[in-house]
């Protein structure tokens, strides 16, 4: 394997990691029709999908960033390299901040829907 696609394994797994979970919402009951939920939920989770946009940016910038310091300190295999290594930094470093913000856009869109949330 590849330097450089080792450090892309990495990502793919964290980024996959990440996705793979769901945002949480405990909401008061009392008074809720559980189907209009379930629906407001889907709806609301299918929204904060926007912000999975801002992890891929991180690794791009991360990887054009490696690129060029990579460039200015070696040759090509370096500059491929310090791209791949970027691309990890970037892409690791937005993905626990992406789940929060996925997080809070469902909490927040639940909310404008009238719902009471507890989390």
């Amino acid at each position: 394997m590849s330097s450089f696609s080792k450090p892309l394994v990495c990502f793919l797994f964290l980024a996959t990691a990440a996705c793979a979970s769901k945002q949480q919402v405990i909401i008061d009951p009392a008074g809720v029709d559980m189907g209009k939920y379930q629906q407001d939920l889907t709806e609301c989770q299918q929204i904060s999908e926007q912000v999975e946009q801002k992890a891929a940016g991180g690794a791009v910038a991360g990887a054009v960033v490696g690129g060029l310091v990579g460039a200015a300190l070696g040759n090509s295999g370096t500059a491929g390299r310090m791209a791949g290594a970027g691309a990890v930094v970037g892409g690791a470093s937005g993905v626990g901040a992406t789940q929060q913000e996925k997080d809070q856009v469902v909490k927040n869109c639940m909310r404008n829907r009238g719902y009471s949330v507890l989390n």
